[in-house]
C-alpha cells in the first residue's frame, strides 16, 4: 500500500510541475506591465530546433469528437481501438479571440501563426480594439496592419518550403491564415491573388473554380505544375513545386469521395512531403482536416467520425514519417470546438447504462453523410425519396419525416414549389435532425463552442509542449522549433509597413487608385514611378516589372497599403 500511495504522490508531483511549467503570467492580459504589442511572449520550456515543422489542424474538433471517433473506429473495425495521435497527446489549449471567449477560424488559425489573437474574420491581421470587451491588451494604433506568418518567415529567413494541404477551397480561413492577410475572411478576390503570389511550394485541397486564367498563367510562368482534377497525375507526380486542386470548391467528404477521382487527406499529406522534402533547407507544412468543422455546423455525427478519422490517417503518415525521418516535429491541434457534442442524450433514458452496441450501432449502416444523402435526394425525383435515405441510412422515415422533407428550403424535387414559401430548414440540417432522433448523441448548437482543445505532439528529442497552453504559447512554441523566435512582430513591420511611414507625402507624390478590383499605389519621386499593385507580389518600376518577396495589401478601412519598407531604397 506505502508502494502504491509513493507512486500516486509522484504521478501528481509530475502533473502539477507540468501544470505551473505551463501556466505562467498571461502577457497579453489588459492591465498587465507588458507593451501593448506581441513580441514579449516566448515559450519558456524547451524547443530545439528541428528542420521540418508539420501543423496538423482538426478543424472544429471538440475533445467528445475524438472520444467519439474512437469507439466508432472499433464498432467499426474491432482490431482498431486506439487513434493515431493517441500515443501523442500532451494536453489541452486555449483558443479565443481578442474579444471573445468562443474563436473563429480565422483568429484562432491566425494567432497559432502569428501570435497575436485576432477578432473573428480577421485573417493573419491584426485586430482593432473592441474596448471593454477585448480580452488582451490591443494597440488601436496597429489595427489592420497585417502580421507575418510563420510559413512567410521560415521562407523568408531560412529558405524553408512551404505547404498547404486541406479538403475545404483553399482561400477558406485556415488555409488562408497561413498564407494570407485580410480583416474579411469571405474576401476571397484578395485571399485568392495573395496566395496566388505568396511563394508556396504545395498547395493540394479544393477550389478548381476559385482561379482566375491569368492567375493559373502566373502559376506557370513562376514553375508551378498546375493539376486540376487530375487524380492520376497527383498520385505519379515526381516534381518540386505543386498547386494540385479538385472539385470546383470544397472537396467531398471522405465517406462520399470517389477515391477515383479524389486523393484521400492522407495521400495529399504523403504527397506533400515527398514534394517538400526535397528541400535542403527542410520544409514547413500545415494539413487541415476542414470538413470535420463542417460536419459539426450541421450536427452529421457520421460526417463528423469519418472526417475525423481520415485526417487521424493524415496523422499517422506525419508520425511515421517524422520517427523515421528524426528530424521533424510534428503538432496536432483544433483551432476550436463546435456543435456541443456529447456522447449521451436525455432523449435516451438509461443512456449511461447502455452497451456500446446500443450507442454506436445506431449509425453503423450509414454509409453517406448528409450531404451525400442531400445530393442524391436532389438529384432523383421525389418519389424515390423513402428508398435513397433507407438506402443510405438503413432507416425508414415515417411518414410524417418524408413530408418534413417537402418543406426543405434547398431541396429541389419538392412537390411544393419553393415560391410557396416552404417553412423547413435546409435540407443537411433536416436529414441530421432525422438521423440524430434515433441515436443517443446530443448536440447543443450548430455552432462553434469555446471549450479547451486536444494538443498531441512529437518531437525527435522529447521537446513536446505539455499543459494547458494558450494559443499564443504555441505560437511561441512553433517558432523556437523554425527557429525565428521573437522575430514575427518585427517582420510584420518590416515587411507590412503602412505606404505613409515608407514613403513620406512630403518627399513622394502618392496616389491610391481603388477603383478596380486590385487597388494600386502610385508613388512618384522626380522622374521615378513605381506601381505597388495590391494582393501580389508585384511591383513595376520605371516600367520594369519586379517581384517582392512578399505580398502587398491595400487595406481599404483606412486606406493604406502596407508593403516592405526596402522599397525606399528603390528612389535613392
Amino acid at each position: 500500500m506505502q508502494t502504491f500511495q509513493r507512486q500516486r504522490l509522484l504521478i501528481v508531483l509530475i502533473l502539477s510541475f507540468g501544470f505551473f511549467v505551463t501556466q505562467k503570467a498571461w502577457p497579453f492580459e489588459k492591465n498587465a506591465d507588458v507593451p501593448l504589442n506581441w513580441s514579449g511572449v516566448s515559450y519558456e520550456r524547451e524547443a530545439r530546433p528541428v528542420q521540418n515543422v508539420i501543423v496538423l489542424i482538426p478543424d472544429g474538433t471538440s475533445l467528445a469528437t475524438y472520444s467519439a471517433a474512437r469507439w466508432y473506429q472499433s464498432m467499426m473495425n474491432p482490431e482498431k481501438n486506439q487513434l493515431a495521435i493517441d500515443p501523442f497527446v500532451t494536453g489541452l489549449v486555449r483558443t479565443y479571440s481578442s474579444n471573445a471567449p468562443i474563436g473563429d477560424s480565422a483568429p484562432t488559425t491566425s494567432c497559432y501563426m502569428t501570435g497575436m489573437p485576432s477578432q473573428s474574420g480577421f485573417v493573419s491581421t491584426y485586430p482593432k480594439s473592441d474596448g471593454p470587451n477585448d480580452l488582451i491588451a490591443v494597440d488601436p494604433v496597429r489595427a489592420y496592419q497585417p502580421l507575418m506568418t510563420l510559413l512567410e518567415a521560415t521562407r523568408l529567413l531560412q529558405g524553408r518550403a512551404t505547404g498547404l494541404v486541406f479538403t475545404c477551397e483553399f482561400p477558406h480561413a485556415t488555409p488562408a491564415d497561413c498564407s494570407a492577410h485580410s480583416y474579411a475572411r469571405s474576401d476571397y478576390t484578395s485571399i485568392v491573388s495573395q496566395m496566388v503570389h505568396n511563394q508556396l511550394d504545395v498547395v493540394i485541397g479544393g477550389g478548381v473554380d476559385l482561379l482566375t486564367e491569368a492567375q493559373l498563367e502566373v502559376l506557370k510562368s513562376r514553375g508551378y505544375d498546375v493539376l486540376l482534377n487530375e487524380a492520376t497525375s497527383f498520385r505519379t507526380y515526381e516534381g518540386d513545386r505543386l498547386w494540385s486542386l479538385f472539385q470546383p470548391r470544397a472537396m467531398s467528404y471522405d465517406l462520399d469521395r470517389d477515391a477515383s477521382k479524389e486523393p484521400s487527406l492522407a495521400e495529399m499529406t504523403s504527397k506533400a512531403i515527398d514534394v517538400l522534402s526535397k528541400n535542403e533547407s527542410g520544409f514547413f507544412l500545415m494539413v487541415e482536416g476542414s470538413k470535420i468543422d463542417w460536419a459539426a455546423h450541421a450536427n452529421d455525427v457520421v460526417g463528423m467520425l469519418t472526417e475525423y478519422l481520415a485526417f487521424d490517417q493524415a496523422c499517422q503518415v506525419a508520425f511515421d514519417y517524422a520517427k523515421k525521418q528524426g528530424n521533424t516535429a510534428v503538432i496536432v491541434l483544433s483551432d476550436h470546438g463546435n456543435s456541443g457534442l456529447s456522447i449521451g442524450a436525455t432523449r435516451c433514458p438509461g443512456y449511461d447504462k447502455l452497451s456500446k452496441e446500443q450507442l454506436f450501432g445506431s449509425i453503423r449502416s450509414v454509409n453517406r453523410t448528409v450531404e451525400g444523402i442531400a445530393t442524391s435526394l436532389n438529384a432523383n425525383a421525389y418519389d424515390l425519396a423513402a428508398q435513397i435515405i433507407q438506402s443510405h441510412t438503413g432507416f425508414e422515415f415515417t411518414s410524417q419525416e418524408l413530408h418534413g422533407l417537402t418543406q426543405c428550403k434547398d431541396y429541389k424535387q419538392s412537390p411544393i414549389a419553393a415560391q410557396d414559401r416552404r417553412s423547413g430548414p435546409s435540407l443537411t440540417y433536416y436529414l441530421a435532425a432525422c438521423i440524430n432522433e434515433r441515436t443517443c448523441f446530443g448536440f447543443t448548437t450548430h455552432g462553434h463552442t469555446g471549450e479547451d482543445v486536444l494538443l498531441a505532439a512529437w518531437h525527435p528529442l522529447g521537446d513536446v509542449p505539455v499543459g494547458v497552453l494558450h494559443n499564443y504559447e504555441i505560437n511561441a512554441y512553433l517558432a523556437k522549433l523554425l527557429q525565428v523566435e521573437g522575430q514575427l512582430p518585427m517582420l510584420s513591420d518590416r515587411y507590412f509597413a503602412a505606404h505613409t511611414a515608407v514613403f513620406s507625402e512630403q518627399t513622394f507624390e502618392l496616389r491610391i487608385d481603388d477603383a478596380v478590383e486590385h487597388p494600386v499605389l502610385h508613388i512618384r519621386k522626380g522622374r521615378n514611378r513605381m506601381e505597388v499593385v495590391d494582393d501580389s507580389n508585384i511591383i513595376r518600376y520605371n516600367g520594369k516589372t519586379y517581384e517582392l518577396p512578399t505580398v502587398a495589401v491595400y487595406v481599404k478601412k483606412n486606406e493604406t497599403f502596407y508593403l516592405p519598407t526596402s522599397l525606399t531604397g528603390w528612389f535613392k
